[in-house]
């Protein structure tokens, strides 16, 4: 397929906008920031391969994300190798702050990866600061239904991340 030079600008524009959430979104889903960096590379190849097909029937953000889950759940169907995060590198080092915080966030992502493919979605979404709406469509749910979801998964992500705390 071959896009036009404007297309490639427009294409540009979008992987330096949504590349840095796409990746979190993966990390979520995986835990594994080598992974992340593997799946957020496919996620825009197929960005890339089916750009002349977007019908701006919904937002390109929408899209992408939906294009970015259905990558990751395709990859960890065909990886089921792991479905519990290995808990011995979830212990957080006492060292530096900066690492310190770094390991909480990585902590953090590997506790979101012990989610539901759809309560991975949902949160890593919401972490972005993406608009309930927006969120609701990608996850194929109402508004309502999305707000009663998040409360249950910050709940679930509470006892995930209490489990990890006792260690």
């Amino acid at each position: 397929m071959a896009l036009t030079n404007f297309q490639e600008k427009e294409f540009k524009e979008i992987y330096t906008a949504y590349s840095p959430k796409i990746h979190r979104l993966c990390l979520g889903y995986t835990g594994d920031p080598m992974q992340a960096d593997d799946l957020l590379q496919e996620v825009f190849i197929k960005v890339w391969q089916h750009y002349d097909k977007f019908r701006n029937e919904s937002k390109i953000s929408t899209w992408i994300y939906r294009i970015a889950m259905n990558t990751c759940l395709q990859h960890l169907r065909s990886h089921k190798t792991k479905n519990q995060v290995d808990i011995d590198k979830a212990g957080v080092k006492q060292e530096e702050e900066s690492e310190e915080k770094e390991q909480q966030i990585q902590l953090l992502y590997k506790c979101i990866s012990e989610l539901s493919e759809a309560d991975r979605l949902i949160i890593t979404l919401l972490l972005e600061d993406v608009p309930y709406q927006e969120i609701a469509e990608a996850a194929s749910i109402s508004e309502g239904n999305l707000r009663v979801k998040i409360h249950r998964i910050k709940q679930q992500l509470s006892s995930i991340y209490s489990k990890y705390e006792r260690l």
